[in-house]
């Protein structure tokens, strides 16, 4: 069993399942009021649990997995997605999607990380962990619509790049850090979204952009907290108060300027409502996009090296 702070959406998923048993019931007068009051009471309960997360619980609601992932959005808020697979180097990473879609009647570039729901699917995805070749493919296409002038929307949703040898020998350190170089360069709009874990250069490796949003229950972090309570007091049982001391929640990450916006979710996360969740991103989106679409691509360039400069300076 999981201890009380990590369970915390028990008494969501019990109204839940009082809900869904109402299904079976004739649906007169009597159940219908039931329903109503059901519906109600577990809203002021997603509303009074979600009031107070802690740093780790907003660690396990950006772990959730049932919160939309990169295709998900794609799905909701981007029409005739066309998919590009491969680095023209060695392979075609799943944990990295790309390709060229319609927004708003706009023609776009979409990359992001992909997670996997089923068993199956998280293996075939390698649960989101780029290699070399998912970063590589990812500037090939950023490239692309940089030849053809194409604003460039990122989603960063991993636990960090792929740590295995083999990654290591086809060079992941030299793959993130070209991406960080051309990225920071690129002469077109560039909207980076963190929409659940944002872990370590695995993340950096497509988020570098003009503006930085993140998701009201996303992360980002240099390290997770259990690898941090490794580390630090090597006991990855330390990892609420690692969570806490790494301040990697989206209020924390806004103060210290290292995002520009917290994009709220739906109530209860993003998971308990993916559709709210995306049109409230898409609001964001296509704000972001015109703050920096009419710039000139020199002093877009410009202000988004400034940008990152600025992080991290202490006076």
């Amino acid at each position: 069993m999981c201890p009380l702070e990590d369970d915390f959406e028990a008494p969501i998923r019990e109204l839940l399942d009082q809900l869904e048993s109402l299904d079976g019931f004739y649906p007169n007068a009597e159940t219908r009021q039931r329903r109503l009051k059901l519906t109600e009471k577990l809203q002021e309960t997603r509303r009074r649990i979600y009031a107070g997360l802690s740093p780790w619980q907003r660690c396990l609601v950006a772990r959730h997995p049932g919160r939309p992932y990169t295709l998900d959005y794609v799905r909701i808020l981007f029409q005739d997605f066309v998919e590009l697979h491969g680095d023209r180097r060695y392979a075609d990473d799943h944990a990295v999607v790309a390709g060229f879609a319609d927004y708003h009647g706009e023609h776009v570039c979409v990359i992001g990380h992909q997670k996997g729901r089923s068993t199956k699917d998280r293996i075939y995805r390698n649960f989101g962990c780029a290699r070399p070749e998912g970063y590589r493919k990812a500037l090939r296409v950023m490239k692309l619509a940089e030849k053809f002038g194409r604003p460039v929307f990122t989603f960063v949703d991993t636990p960090g790049a792929y740590p295995g040898i083999d990654a290591e020998e086809r060079g992941q350190a030299e793959a993130i850090a070209r991406n960080l170089l051309e990225m920071a360069r690129l002469r077109v709009p560039v909207i980076v979204t963190i929409i659940g874990e944002g872990g370590s250069g695995g993340a950096l490796g497509i988020g570098v952009g003009d503006r930085i949003l993140i998701q009201e229950h996303a992360t980002y972090s240099v390290i997770s907290p259990e690898g941090c309570a490794s580390i630090l007091w090597r006991d990855s049982e330390k990892k609420k108060e690692a969570a806490a001391a790494l301040r990697l929640t989206a209020p924390d990450l806004k103060e210290m300027g290292l995002v520009d916006e917290v994009v709220p979710e739906a109530l209860g996360g993003a998971h308990a409502d993916p559709e709210e969740t995306a049109h409230l991103l898409d609001e964001r989106l296509t704000r972001a996009l015109g703050e920096v679409r009419g710039l000139e691509s020199e002093e877009r360039v410009r202000l988004r090296y400034e940008k990152f400069r600025r992080m991290g300076a202490c006076l």
